[in-house]
């Protein structure tokens, strides 16, 4: 293992999915999606693995991870390895090699009559040999996923804090006639050393005049134009998400100044309104009705924001194709933005955010909106 894991933060996690096994019946949860057996288990493991998890009705915790030799992991009762790897080469039958390693442990723990399961990543290798009804046990999982736990929001602000590395180093380097790819290598550059390890994930718009996407070989920054940075590292599997919008020469516009201003009033209005309770398509509606006071000159029309965590995009969503409430530990994002010709493609400013019993804290506060 990488890194300790906070085992008193795994074992509440535990809990709270044991509470609603009892109240849905299960005799057990498997879990395969890597997202989720992190979250079950604090093992971490990239994409280029199988691992796989179980938790009994008993409250026995199962881990089926790569590798001969077992660590010891006290965040779960029982570890067993599977042959991830033939003499270095990594293996294309992997689900299979955990599946029936785990399959093997569940048996030694006798009958199971009503398992949850992730529907979408349920291996026939276990369903068809392992006799009991099946439960969809996903929106339960992602419902429990929006509390972050000491653990997980500490990784979140790692990542978070090496955003904020990456905007110091954007606003030393950007200047007409950089290129994208410059401005792309330098800011991985920095989030690595902020870390001082391997990124787990990276993101997410590189591209100089233009809403987003990512850097493009020869394009070079120009003057006037507007630089939207939406940065999103992972840091040990947990994602930040936070944008910035920098005037390629310092001098940004009157009209780019409007529209800087228009978005920050947005961002306050967040600040101030959102605590447990509050509709998230109440907020979004909000700012949409703020925003479209720059029309014609600029739009906004995309989301206002999401959730963060073990997944790039979480609940809950500030979408109108949603209606979530915002809870207790939720980390989300506001992202706010108008684009249009006037502003050389637009600004986005994207804040991340904690939400407290009685509000929020703002966890980007220390990386300036300045254009």
């Amino acid at each position: 293992m990488p890194w300790e894991i906070n085992v008193a933060a795994v074992r509440g996690r535990q809990r709270r999915l044991l509470e609603v096994m009892q109240r849905q019946g299960l005799d057990a949860v498997v879990v395969s999606h890597r997202n989720q057996v992190q979250w079950l288990t604090g093992l971490y493991y990239g994409h280029t693995f199988e691992p796989a998890a179980a938790l009994l009705a008993s409250g026995h915790t199962i881990a089926v991870i790569p590798g001969r030799k077992m660590p010891e992991v006290k965040s779960v009762d029982e570890t067993h390895g599977y042959e991830a790897q033939s003499h270095s080469t990594l293996r294309n039958d992997q689900r299979q090699k955990s599946s029936a390693v785990l399959l093997e442990a569940l048996q030694a723990h006798g009958s199971l009559k009503r398992v949850g399961v992730e529907f979408s990543q349920f291996s026939l290798h276990l369903s068809q040999k392992l006799s009991a009804e099946l439960s969809d046990i996903e929106p339960s999982l992602f419902e429990l996923r929006r509390r972050k736990d000491a653990d997980e929001l500490a990784a979140i602000k790692r990542a978070i804090g090496a955003t904020a590395a990456m905007y110091v180093r954007a606003r030393e380097i950007i200047k007409p006639g950089v290129s994208e790819l410059e401005v792309f290598n330098a800011l991985q550059a920095t989030a690595v050393e902020s870390l001082g390890e391997m990124l787990t994930g990276t993101g997410n718009d590189y591209q100089c005049g233009a809403r987003g996407g990512p850097p493009r070989q020869g394009r070079v920054a120009a003057d006037g134009e507007l630089y939207i940075l939406d940065l999103g590292p992972a840091y040990r599997g947990y994602y930040a998400d936070n944008c910035r919008a920098v005037a390629v020469n310092r001098r940004p516009t009157p009209a780019q100044l409007d529209a800087w201003k228009r978005i920050v009033e947005v961002l306050n209005m967040v600040r101030q309104e959102v605590r447990p309770g509050v509709r998230c398509r109440a907020i979004f509606d909000r700012a949409q009705q703020m925003l479209d006071r720059a029309k014609p000159t600029a739009v906004f029309d995309h989301h206002l924001g999401h959730g963060i965590g073990l997944f790039p995009h979480e609940a809950p969503h500030l979408n109108p194709n949603w209606d979530d409430v915002f809870e207790v530990g939720d980390t989300f994002t506001a992202e706010p933005g108008l684009y249009g010709d006037e502003l050389r493609a637009g600004i986005r400013l994207e804040e991340n955010y904690h939400v407290t019993a009685t509000g929020v804290d703002v966890l980007t506060s220390m990386i300036p909106l300045d254009l």
